[in-house]
């Protein structure tokens, strides 16, 4: 049996339709990404962690996302040229969503539901650093920024959500995959 979150219609950044139940029986970090970002470097730290646990189950999800200063402005084939290349990224990409906001992707809707309040790993006040750039963050449960991490375990249910600058090795981020991985 499948979660609603498993059956929500996506495309791959290629355009294949696909959907996170494609993915069950593995444990999913599914992170809205751009490539214009102060976290985009994330993505190294991302593709590491995919090709260090893929083979326990583990599936890294990226979803570009031009929703914070306007750092993923680019169409799929030139974020995908860009995380090739710069990052080589292999883990599964897919077409530019909204994660927030009014247009907000009905899989954010579901993410954000289920697990309204991201855990703050890096002892930054991330919300306070937005507002010290003259920002006015996004109040919960919504997206805060670029680069939050959202964790599914291998049934579709969210388990963990990280704030964006929670890096791929992190921790706690590591000890929620290691908890799923081993569920």
């Amino acid at each position: 049996m499948s979660t609603p979150i498993q059956e929500v219609p996506l495309k791959t950044i290629t355009g294949d339709p696909k959907t996170l139940g494609d993915y069950a029986g593995k444990v999913l970090l599914v992170v809205n990404v751009a490539s214009k970002c102060g976290l985009t470097p994330q993505y190294e730290g991302l593709e590491k962690l995919y090709a260090d646990k893929r083979d326990k189950g583990l599936v890294v999800l990226g979803f570009p996302a031009n929703d914070f200063g306007a750092q993923e402005p680019g169409a799929e084939a030139e974020i995908l040229d860009f995380c090739t290349t710069n990052f080589g990224v292999e883990f599964p990409m897919f077409s530019k969503i909204v994660v927030t906001g009014a247009d907000q992707h009905p899989l954010y809707k579901a993410l954000t539901s289920a697990y309204p309040k991201a855990t703050s790993t890096s002892g930054n006040d991330f919300r306070a650093r937005l507002r010290g750039y003259g920002l006015t963050p996004n109040p919960e449960p919504g997206v805060l920024w670029n680069f939050e991490k959202f964790v599914i375990g291998k049934n579709g249910d969210v388990v963990a959500r990280f704030a964006p600058d929670t890096t791929p090795d992190d921790p706690a981020l590591l000890a929620a995959i290691d908890k799923a991985l081993a569920a």
